[in-house]
């Protein structure tokens, strides 16, 4: 709807080329998702659209209410509003999550069950946007690993907006009542208009300051973060609020349109929209999308581009936008998984694209619009007379709040019970599980491997049980003592969690030669001294900075006889693996202190040939093995250490590689002497880093005797 006369209590007229465009957004969502692996700025017209319609209304009742006859409770009641909201979202979701909960079941590995069963409740209790922030998921190109429900982000954040928006218009409309009765000002259209409007502009000016300077600072967070999406949809209701005066030229109308139209169809093209989007440059879709909408405005016809809009295709595929939109992804994520790829070809995408507008089209008119009071379903007029339309909404309503029921109770009961998941391999025959003791052609006897697959994410360092890793805000260590806790030698391991991986080994070879292992960890943050350290989304990490400048002058000062860290990491411009500069400034630092430096090769990140990362447990859970879920040792591994060099030309650095422990000269297998190797996606589960001890325990005794006598595989 848009605000054509000036007369701003009146219903405004309908707008069908803004069903037009709806249809726009949505061919472009879902063509950039299924093809192009980019972000368009259909989201963002999603939401300017949004913001005018629901802002307008709000201001078409608080308007109303300036009526004496118009009471307090009525002015205040959320529940009409409310009430039509419920309708107009839920049923559609709803059915659209019982369905993902099904898929998921029938064809997704049981190690993404729990994830996608918190992203079900997360999605239809409309805080998913916030749920992926946490979990820093990108919001990229579709993949086999991506989650069915990822693209629900933009639904909870337009249902925090209709609420909040709705709860601080009504309580506008209230004070602006009260204040009627005191100044007669106060009812005058043109003043609640001028109050809107300056109540609207402020809080959009402070959203777009805020996803501005977060852009910065947190842009994965920032992406989904509602606080910064929020001037989107509030600068359309600027546009709603002062529509009456807000004129085009007639001679500027259509080429106005066609411009923004073709701004809107391209920024995709030209934008990284994930990494610009909430920010400045999102201005481009929303700005175009106001330019369109004002353009169709104002008296007489709509200007021939907006017509062109007003198709009757046009407005076909709008009025689907919003089920074709819940449903096109999670067909495309399926699929792939069905698949196993990470692309859709043009044939299988076409395919894609035309059952879900057949599924949109069939849940628009059995389900959303039987319930939200539109037209009769053609079911209820064959098999309930009378009246058809209320006993369809009635037994439509109670299945999909059964199905719902289910899933939820599913969900949990599937979370409690891995809730109760624990890995306790410390016990192992490593006869009959030797694990990295294989690679010493030791008989491995033919047993389903250990932990199980659905298990292996819980295959963790006794560092995690105890609490003493920092998270990513903590600025302080908190010291672990493994090994021998009485010996008067200790062996400090600092870094991140690929630091960390290592203790359970060391904490055998301490014990069994008679050495302390002190730990100082923190979350995603190896030992490095550069000045902009990041995460591995690549959000800025000035935390690791600062933590890692603590923890060097505590070892420093303390002195260790040795420090243990990582000495590579994996090449972040290609294949193979690198020393980034950060970490030899740590060498340099701590080998100048006189401090010897253990600097272990970090271990293989499994990914496929054609570049996408394995995650080993959901792999052998979906039916993969030791061969199908490996990788190719090329792909992670430079030829030779890269640390080597430089250990050769410092006398106190020495350079760990256990690699030929994890792979062979050419594969990395996902299983080795019927042990999963990895936990995840880059790091090695506890079980298999305990079965590596004996060479761990070899390596360090060549380069630090006082460590002990290397063991053998069986002691």
């Amino acid at each position: 709807m848009a605000a054509t006369d000036p007369t701003p209590d009146l219903r405004p007229v309908y707008r069908t080329d803004l069903d037009g465009l709806r249809g726009v957004a949505i061919a472009l969502v879902a063509c950039f998702h299924i093809w192009f692996g980019k972000v368009s700025g259909g989201v963002d017209v999603f939401l300017t659209l949004s913001g005018y319609f629901f802002i307008g209304s709000l201001l078409r009742h608080a308007i109303a209410s300036a009526d004496p006859v118009a009471s307090f409770r009525d002015t205040l009641n959320p529940w009409p509003r409310l009430s039509r909201l419920l309708r107009r979202l839920l049923p559609a979701l709803v059915t659209v999550l019982i369905g993902v909960a099904i898929l998921t079941v029938t064809m997704l590995p049981q190690t993404r069950w729990v994830n996608v069963g918190r992203e079900i409740i997360a999605s239809a209790l409309y805080y998913q946007n916030y749920y992926l922030a946490w979990n820093s998921q990108d919001y990229l190109a579709a993949s086999s690993a991506n989650s069915p429900l990822q693209h629900l982000w933009s639904m909870s954040m337009q249902g925090q907006f209709f609420v909040s928006a709705m709860l601080c218009g009504l309580v506008l409309a209230a004070l602006l009542k009260l204040l009627g009765t005191v100044l007669r000002a106060f009812t005058r259209p043109a003043v609640i208009r001028a109050v809107f409007g300056v109540v609207v502009a402020l809080v959009a000016a402070a959203s777009f300051t805020y996803a501005t300077i977060q852009q910065g600072i947190n842009q994965p967070y920032n992406y989904y973060d509602t606080l910064a999406r929020l001037w989107e949809p509030l600068v359309g209701g600027l546009l709603a609020i002062w529509m009456p005066r807000v004129r085009v030229p007639s001679s500027l109308r259509s080429f106005v349109t066609v411009g923004a139209l073709a701004l809107i169809v391209s920024c995709g093209w030209w934008l990284d929209g994930v990494a610009e989007y909430p920010g400045p440059m999102a201005w481009i879709p929303v700005g175009a999308t106001l330019l369109i909408i004002a353009s169709g405005g104002g008296p007489g016809t709509l200007p021939s581009a907006n017509r062109m809009l007003a198709s009757r295709q046009g407005v076909w595929l709008g009025n689907l936008a919003y089920a074709l939109y819940l449903i096109h992804w999670p067909l495309l994520i399926f699929y792939l998984s069905y698949v196993e790829s990470d692309d859709a070809s043009i044939v299988a995408g076409t395919c894609i694209l035309a059952v879900s507008l057949g599924l949109a089209w069939l849940t628009k008119r059995y389900i959303e619009d039987p319930l939200r009071g539109g037209q009769r379903s053609p079911l209820t007029t064959r098999y309930w007379p009378g009246h058809p339309r209320i006993r369809y909404a009635a037994v439509l309503t109670v299945l999909l709040v059964l199905g719902a029921a289910c899933v939820g109770t599913g969900v949990k009961l599937w979370e409690r019970h891995m809730s109760t998941v624990a890995v306790d391999t410390t016990e192992l025959d490593p006869h009959l599980y030797p694990g990295a003791r294989a690679w010493a052609d030791v008989p491995v006897p033919a047993l389903d491997p250990q932990p199980t697959p659905l298990a292996a994410e819980f295959d963790l360092a006794p560092t995690t049980a105890d609490g003493v890793m920092a998270d990513f805000t903590d600025l302080d260590f908190h010291v672990g003592v493994y090994g021998d806790p009485t010996a008067t030698r200790t062996l400090a391991v600092a870094g991140g969690s690929h630091a960390e991986m290592w203790v359970p080994a060391l904490d055998i070879i301490g014990k069994r030669n008679g050495f302390k292992v002190t730990t100082y960890l923190k979350m995603g943050c190896p030992l490095t001294l550069e000045e902009t350290p990041t995460r591995s989304d690549g959000t800025p990490y000035p935390e690791c900075a600062q933590w890692v400048r603590t923890v060097l002058d505590e070892l420093e000062r303390i002195r260790p006889d040795a420090v243990f860290t990582n000495s590579t990491r994996p090449n972040p411009d290609g294949r193979a693996d690198y020393v980034p500069p950060g970490y030899l400034e740590v060498f340099d630092e701590l080998t100048a202190a006189g401090l010897p430096v253990v600097g272990v090769r970090d271990t293989p990140w499994p990914h496929r040939d054609d570049g996408q990362p394995i995650t080993t447990p959901g792999c052998l859970a979906a039916g993969g093995d030791a061969q199908s879920c490996g990788s190719n040792r090329a792909y992670s591994l430079a030829p030779h250490d890269p640390i080597a060099d430089y250990a050769r030309g410092n006398p106190l650095m020495f350079s760990i590689d256990l690699s030929d422990s994890v792979c062979d000269d050419t594969f990395c297998p996902a299983v080795v002497g019927n042990i999963i190797v990895y936990k995840d996606y880059d790091h090695l589960g506890a079980t298999y880093v305990r079965s590596l001890s004996s060479a761990l325990s070899q390596l360090l005794a060549q380069e630090l005797p006082w460590t002990g006598p290397p063991f053998g595989p069986f002691d």
